[in-house]
C-alpha cells in the first residue's frame, strides 16, 4: 500500500465536482446558502483577517451567525471583494 503525495492535489476532491459559481447562491429550499468567514475568505483568495477587517470597514456584513461565528453569502463576499478592487 502507497502513501499518497502530498506535493499533488486530491484527485477525489476534483471527482466529486467543484460548485458551480455561476449557480444561485440559493439551497434547495430557496434560502441563501451562508458560509463562515474562513470559508468565504478561502474561496475569494484572501486571508480570514480581511474578511474580519472588510466587516469592520463596513464593505461586507453579516448575513447570520452560528454560535459566535458570523456567516456571509458568497454573493456578498464576491462583492466586498469588488468593490475593494476597485478602490485601489
Amino acid at each position: 500500500m502507497s502513501t499518497p503525495d502530498r506535493r499533488t492535489p486530491d484527485r477525489r476532491a476534483a471527482d466529486r465536482g467543484a460548485p458551480d459559481r455561476s449557480a444561485s447562491d440559493r439551497s434547495a429550499s430557496g434560502r441563501p446558502t451562508l458560509i463562515p468567514g474562513p470559508l468565504a475568505a478561502q474561496e475569494v483568495g484572501v486571508a480570514p483577517a480581511t474578511i474580519r477587517k472588510w466587516v469592520q470597514l463596513g464593505h461586507l456584513e453579516p448575513a447570520g451567525k452560528a454560535g459566535r461565528a458570523q456567516l456571509f453569502r458568497l454573493e456578498d463576499v464576491f462583492a466586498a471583494e469588488r468593490a475593494t478592487r476597485r478602490a485601489r
